[in-house]
């Protein structure tokens, strides 16, 4: 399995694609010219700390959509078992 580039890297390698060409960027990193133009599309004008801090951001709210998902599991654990107990 691939692993994926971080939004600097990304940006690194769009940078890269300006000077060098596309078409030797990409043989260089073993992608497709199409994955180059879509990454080109989605963090055109984005620069190095722009890319760090939606990485970050990206981060961040992952680890939220986690504690969301814990705390709505204890959430139903405890109505479940309030039914239980006929308090429901």
């Amino acid at each position: 399995m691939k692993k994926r580039k971080t939004a600097e890297q990304i940006v690194e390698i769009l940078r890269e694609g300006e000077t060098r060409g596309v078409a030797e960027t990409c043989r260089k990193h073993g992608m497709s010219e199409h994955t180059f133009q879509r990454w080109k599309r989605a963090y055109s004008g984005i620069g190095l700390d722009e890319a760090k801090r939606l990485r970050q951001l990206e981060d961040e709210n992952g680890r939220l959509k986690q504690v969301v998902a814990e705390q709505a599991i204890v959430i139903k654990v405890q109505q479940d078992h309030m039914k239980k107990k006929g308090w429901m």
